[in-house]
């Protein structure tokens, strides 16, 4: 068994008390108090996490923002500098690689943030499609530290500390700047994998213990808790935001996930695009949906959902959530059983527990209200 990877955190994280346990190739904090205390705390306070296992790859060179777009769905190419953007990066058949967001740097400078446990392989795709293009492709993860703060005091805790390019307040939604943290370099967006309004927080990997240190330091008047993977799922859960592996991967397309807004057909070619007309053409035959469980325990991922016995659709993510005091499921359910307000059962550990289709998100997010530009 391969040895489990550490961020530069690690020793912060057995410090303070958390549980760490095996995710996509690292050891990584699940929870430090109790997931449900971490989760209300974001949703209320302010949260820290830990996101240094994301994977950071830089594309540059005079054909970094054209490549990027042949790599992805989405429109990048007329981005302007400090833009961010979410977009699916597909397979020719129009599955999907990863999910990921760009950061626009400069004309010749992109930054692209995947999944942790897909990085490897996104960095291998990446390589071998580069032909013809003008660019260099780095693999830079091991040399990024990474922390999200999140949560409606976010804001508030690291304005005073932050000198950038513009205030801190005046940082739009997916939108990005460098400047100084505590004295450290970083890049710094608004963006966040939880729903709240927040920041994500790049450094190199030597500075990111002092900055962590010193947000929870500063914090504390915010109520500011350590957070880990597993409030970072409830949380992405809650406002149904997608986690590869779970809810999408190589067997689902953008528009049965519910991402054909960040899918671009106007844009010149990219991989996947003409599998991707043809679905968009002839129709989905299942979708994304979510499910109210009022009773019978909580579903699972791969958990098979029935209607009179047959079965329609398969459970992709499911749980407790905490600030909704509700159990959700979201479930891929073939059409036409997926209409709102149809009734379902879900085998939960050989018992059917009855669920309601409702519409996606179970929580509507709060992040990019007030801050969209």
């Amino acid at each position: 068994m391969d040895e489990l990877k550490k961020t530069p955190l690690h020793e912060e994280h057995k410090k303070l008390g958390g549980k760490l346990v095996p995710f996509g190739g690292w050891d990584m904090p699940v929870q430090y108090t109790s997931i449900t205390e971490e989760h209300i705390n974001v949703r209320e306070n302010v949260g820290i996490f830990d996101v240094s296992h994301m994977g950071e790859i830089e594309i540059r060179g005079k054909d970094a923002l054209h490549y990027t777009s042949y790599l992805v769905t989405n429109s990048v190419e007329k981005m302007q500098n400090g833009r961010v953007k979410y977009t699916p990066m597909c397979y020719p058949n129009g599955g999907e690689i990863d999910d990921l967001f760009v950061y626009k740097i400069s004309d010749d400078f992109v930054l692209l943030v995947v999944n942790a446990s897909n990085y490897e392989k996104d960095l291998d795709w990446v390589l071998q499609n580069k032909k013809g293009f003008d660019v260099d492709i780095l693999g830079k993860s091991f040399e990024y530290g990474e922390v999200a703060v999140q949560g409606p005091k976010a804001e508030e805790l690291l304005t005073p500390f932050l000198k950038g390019e513009m205030p801190l307040t005046e940082l739009g939604y997916f939108k990005s700047m460098y400047g100084e943290l505590f004295g450290k370099r970083v890049l710094i967006s608004r963006t966040g994998y939880t729903g709240e309004d927040g920041f994500e927080v790049y450094s190199n990997k030597n500075d990111i213990v002092y900055l962590w240190n010193e947000i929870i330091k500063k914090g504390k008047k915010f109520h500011i808790l350590p957070a880990g993977l597993g409030a970072r799922d409830t949380l992405r859960f809650e406002v149904a935001y997608w986690l590869y592996g779970n809810d999408i991967d190589k067997t689902t397309n953008p528009f049965e996930a519910g991402q054909g807004f960040a899918v671009k057909f106007k844009k010149n070619d990219y991989i996947g695009k003409e599998a991707l007309t043809k679905i968009k053409e002839q129709g989905i035959s299942r979708k994304l949906t979510g499910l109210y469980i009022a009773s019978g325990g909580i579903p699972r991922h791969s958990m098979e959902v029935q209607k009179d016995g047959k079965k329609i659709g398969y459970v992709t993510s499911g749980n407790y959530c905490p600030y909704l005091k509700k159990i959700h499921a979201m479930a891929y359910i073939d059409l036409p059983f997926a209409e709102k307000g149809s009734k379902v059962d879900i085998i939960i550990r050989g018992k059917r527990a009855e669920a309601k289709i409702i519409e996606l998100p179970f929580l509507e997010p709060r992040a990019g209200k007030k801050k969209a530009t």
